[in-house]
């Protein structure tokens, strides 16, 4: 069993021979996908934004998940720290992504958006694009390729988005949490559950 953590890009692409995209038509189909956000949500996201602002710097990754991500991302409905594990390419992978949403009510069963790793703004451990994707690459094999799988990674205050579809994958630009583009991103996660859902259903009429 190799762990999450022990992955860096360089090792995924090499070791799974995968393309990396400049653009793709997932990633933007998700990442131009429309969702409103009522005037409530709009306040609770400058609250929380007002906090990030004035502590970022300083918080650790604990912190940051506490304060800030976790808040944001409840609104998505998502499981926190599941193990899971899987083989991809004979190679047993498997770890405790901080975040992952999933079909399943008390515990997560078919995963389709990869999993936040969040990390401190400054002097990060490990690589948290590779820690998203390595836990991508299993989630596609338990999902039998059936569905383009979705990702995410935060470092401090920068969001950056993910999909993997069979063996390419696109990271999107950074999203900057403290400026206008929380609202962004709250509508991608928005738009995250609507596709979520119809993968959901998709999976019960079969």
């Amino acid at each position: 069993m190799r762990s999450f953590k022990e992955w860096t890009l360089a090792e995924l692409d090499k070791t799974f021979r995968l393309d990396v995209l400049d653009s793709s038509t997932v990633l933007e189909h998700w990442l131009t996908g429309q969702a409103e956000c009522s005037d409530f949500e709009r306040q609770v996201l400058r609250s929380f934004q007002k906090i990030l602002h004035t502590h970022v710097h300083d918080w650790n990754e604990t912190e940051l998940a506490y304060n800030f991500i976790g808040p944001v991302m409840a609104f998505a409905n998502f499981f926190a720290e599941r193990a899971f594990s899987g083989t991809v390419d004979e190679i047993e992978m498997g770890g405790r992504p901080d975040g992952m949403i999933a079909s399943g009510f008390r515990k997560p069963e078919q995963p389709y958006f990869c999993f936040q790793a969040y990390k401190k703004e400054t002097d990060p451990e490990g690589d948290p694009a590779a820690q998203a994707l390595a836990a991508m690459l299993v989630a596609q094999e338990l999902n039998q390729h059936r569905f383009p799988v979705y990702g995410c990674y935060v470092k401090g205050e920068i969001w950056h988005f993910m999909t993997l579809q069979e063996r390419a994958y696109c990271i999107s630009d950074g999203y900057v949490a403290t400026r206008d583009d929380l609202l962004e991103i709250f509508r991608m996660l928005k738009v995250l559950k609507q596709l979520i859902t119809g993968f959901v259903e998709s999976n019960a009429q079969e």
